[in-house]
């Protein structure tokens, strides 16, 4: 029956690796069941049914990348997008929760139109297959700074980023830790990249996800053995589940359906629904472009088969999220966790969607892994990605330069979007400017794409 819905042998995977794929994709982003509750909440949302909408949109929309395409990615609320909506939508800008969902519910009703009548895909299939090269390149190293920042193994401090120390870390938080609580984590993170790495050296069945585990049990470890110290004042948690409180699901009525479309047709509407479109737009499909490449699933012009159905997913599941009371729902980057143990299919997607289904119930364990844990895991996956960087034309200049510029974009400017919008328009304007877009067969729709990004810088 498996091999029949999602084509194993057609994409030379088996039930086993696609379960263990699923399982390491929903271990790597379980983080977004903790901290996208953090965030909303800032604006006054109740964090226990924000947790549930978490849960609830990225199950929902996992299993649509399942259906309506029948690949490996997973999604949830995205990163950056819970930031947008709780620090500048809401706090801000001064607008209440409810507006800002109603943005999101609008964007994702613009989404669906334009997945339905393609044009999300022309911009996919526009970009040069040099390009998304880059952009698989760039996530690899963006995801990689994340983990490194999660760890707290990357600072801020007097020269910008700098090596961890405490009293750096304190300096650049304005708190008091210490050895026991942030100190430890640190190491334990260094200690899980370099296991992780030697499990991916012995060529070991779910390196990835043994990678986490083994993190966090070190962590418990130590806590037992009082070299970690919880102090959730500065956000140091107990590394063991709690279950206090049973395994009962937090109400998600609080949120539930809680649209407000008074205003909607003013301009400050429009700018923040533009706002939403544009980073959407730009981080789904270079995770998509990143990740794919990755796995080998564009096919030999560079495109993905059946992206219509995965733009289709991501759009409905975030008209589902914003209805279900949560920011932009989006395809994370962290799938390319999954793929890397072998994920090819959606049998990989409904084993992540089933977990964060299950979530819901046993959420004190899902909450417990900490991110010092994860951390290893983004790290090496971004080693997978930045691999991909063999596949870039450096003997040509006009190709590689764009590339160069779209890579180093991503990490220093913290956006995968950003990577995109610079790699676009340097490749437009470098090819134009010395005579080699004709030679070059530069599409129109990427022409437009890069007079757009200008007018963004100019205007936004």
């Amino acid at each position: 029956m498996l091999e029949k819905i999602f084509k194993l042998s057609a994409n030379k995977t088996d039930a086993k690796t696609e379960v263990l794929a699923g399982i390491t994709t929903f271990m790597t982003m379980a983080y977004i069941l903790a901290v996208n509750p953090n965030i909303l909440s800032a604006t006054g949302m109740d964090s226990g049914a924000v947790f549930t909408a978490t849960a609830l949109a990225a199950f929902l929309g996992t299993l649509l990348m399942a259906i309506f395409a029948n690949y490996p990615f997973a999604l949830a609320p995205g990163m950056g997008l819970n930031a947008y909506f709780a620090y500048t939508v809401v706090i801000g800008m001064g607008y209440s929760w409810e507006y800002a969902l109603t943005a999101v519910f609008a964007e994702g009703i613009v989404f669906i139109v334009l997945s339905l009548t393609n044009v999300r895909e022309a911009i996919f299939n526009a970009i040069p297959l040099n390009l998304k090269s880059a952009v698989s390149v760039g996530i690899g190293l963006f995801i990689a700074f994340v983990g490194l920042q999660n760890a707290n193994i990357v600072i801020g401090g007097s020269t910008l980023l700098q090596l961890f120390s405490v009293d750096g870390y304190n300096a650049a938080k304005g708190v008091e830790a210490s050895f026991n609580n942030v100190g430890i984590t640190v190491i334990l993170a260094l200690i899980g990249i370099i296991v992780t790495g030697i499990l991916v050296v012995k060529n070991v069945k779910g390196n990835i996800l043994w990678g986490i585990l083994i993190t966090w049990g070190l962590g418990i470890i130590c806590q037992f053995a009082g070299l970690y110290v919880p102090n959730p004042e500065i956000g140091f948690y107990s590394l063991l589940p709690d279950f206090s409180n049973g395994l009962s699901i937090p109400s998600l009525a609080p949120i539930f359906a809680k649209l407000q479309f008074d205003g909607v047709f003013s301009l400050d509407f429009l700018v923040i629904l533009f706002a939403f479109l544009f980073v959407d737009l730009f981080d789904t499909l270079g995770t998509l472009v990143g990740v794919s490449s990755k796995a080998g699933m564009l096919d030999e012009n560079g495109k993905l088969p059946h992206i219509k159905g995965a733009l289709l997913a991501d759009a409905v599941a975030t008209t589902a999220g914003a209805v279900l009371g949560t920011s932009t729902t989006t395809t994370f980057v962290e799938s390319a966790s999954g793929v890397s143990e072998g994920g090819r299919t959606g049998l990989t997607a409904v084993t992540t969607a089933i977990l964060f289904g299950l979530s819901l119930f046993l959420s004190p364990i899902f909450l417990a892994i900490p991110s010092f844990a994860t951390a290893p895991a983004l790290v090496i996956v971004g080693l997978y990605m930045l691999s991909n960087v063999i596949s870039i034309d450096f003997s040509d200049m006009s190709e590689a330069i764009p590339c160069y510029v779209c890579i180093i974009a991503m990490p220093f400017f913290y956006s995968i979007s950003e990577g995109i919008s610079m790699g676009v328009i340097t490749y437009v304007a470098i090819n134009l400017i010395t005579g080699k877009a004709k030679e070059k067969k530069i599409s129109a729709l990427m022409y437009v794409l890069a007079v757009l990004f200008v007018l963004k810088y100019i205007f936004l």
